[in-house]
């Protein structure tokens, strides 16, 4: 058996993020070493606590969670652009304490800092805006790059169309530039965009069902859930939800889960309703995901959904 994969998660937890982020500590491929944080489905303060709870009900406590950047590098950003999506909170109606945590002290070299103490190869996996990365690349792109052995981030869209009318996905759409950055860097990167995460839904009736589950973890994901539930039907008519981050979550889990293709990508840097938008051309090349296990990933998702969700996959024939 090879030895797990030390892995870097780094997020703006996010419904979507914390069902990735739980299933990345339930498994043991995975050595996750800590958890940075950033702006994007809520404020900083916000998405470092859903990343602490997360951590907290998947049995992890002793996972680090470090906060990085508060905002994109040079764009203006609305306090809560995603609160339609995800709630005020960021995790719909899954139960958080009443108070508002106090706000942490944004660190800019969060990701810096931290691969010094780690020591080489570790794969990082960007489910926020990329931020972090892109300070981290202009601070110390040697210590990256050395580092760094893959990244596998959860952004961009060739073909697919952004939420809120947007041709961007979200975390480009938070910073551009920041994105840019990253895909000239040359760092071994692999995008997992819209065009890949959209084949994946957990539909409506299953997410009712797992708020029925004994388990802890599997009701509070069921209660974020249902909320982007109803988000997802009330701005694109379906009756379910995709769950992004959990696609690269899972390719790192089961290498080949996800297929990808060496492209070469550009990034829209205006302020219209292109900003963020990634399309292909330009010299930067990296991978980006076209096709996608559907059935293994449902398989991986029974660490964090518990029993019932596979006796739901055995009743749908999606039993290994």
């Amino acid at each position: 058996m090879r030895p797990p994969r030390r892995v870097i998660i780094d997020s703006d937890p996010g419904i979507d993020d914390v069902v990735a982020i739980t299933l990345a500590a339930r498994s043991p491929e995975i050595n996750l070493i800590a958890v940075t944080t950033t702006y994007g489905t809520a404020p900083l303060a916000l998405t470092t606590r859903n990343a602490h709870l997360a951590l907290r009900l998947a049995g992890r406590p002793d996972i680090p969670v470090l906060p990085g950047a508060d905002r994109p590098r040079s764009r203006i950003f609305a306090t809560a652009p995603a609160a339609e999506t995800h709630g005020e909170s960021g995790v719909g109606y899954a139960p958080v304490p009443p108070a508002v945590p106090r706000q942490p002290a944004p660190q800019r070299d969060v990701l810096v800092e931290l691969l010094r103490r780690v020591p080489p190869p570790v794969t990082l996996l960007t489910l926020g805006p990329l931020t972090n990365l892109a300070n981290a690349l202009e601070s110390d792109r040697a210590l990256v790059t050395r580092h760094v052995q893959c990244h596998i981030g959860m952004f961009g869209a060739l073909h697919e169309r952004g939420a809120a009318d947007r041709w961007a996905d979200f975390n480009c759409w938070c910073d551009p530039d920041a994105t840019e950055r990253v895909i000239n860097s040359e760092l071994p990167t692999h995008m997992v965009g819209l065009d890949a995460t959209r084949q994946l839904i957990v539909t409506a009736d299953e997410v009712a069902r797992l708020a029925e589950a004994p388990d802890a973890l599997t009701r509070w994901l069921a209660a974020a859930l249902l909320f982007y539930v109803e988000s997802h039907r009330r701005m694109r008519g379906l009756d379910g939800c995709f769950v992004h981050d959990v696609l690269p979550t899972a390719e790192i889990l089961g290498p080949g889960t996800l297929r990808f293709q060496s492209r070469n990508v550009l990034v829209d840097l205006d302020e219209s309703e292109r900003r963020g938008h990634t399309t292909e051309g330009g010299t930067s090349t990296i991978q980006t995901a076209i096709s996608v296990d559907t059935r293994r990933i449902r398989h991986l998702l029974t660490r964090v959904f518990g029993q019932g969700w596979r006796e739901l996959g055995d009743r749908m024939g999606l039993d290994e």
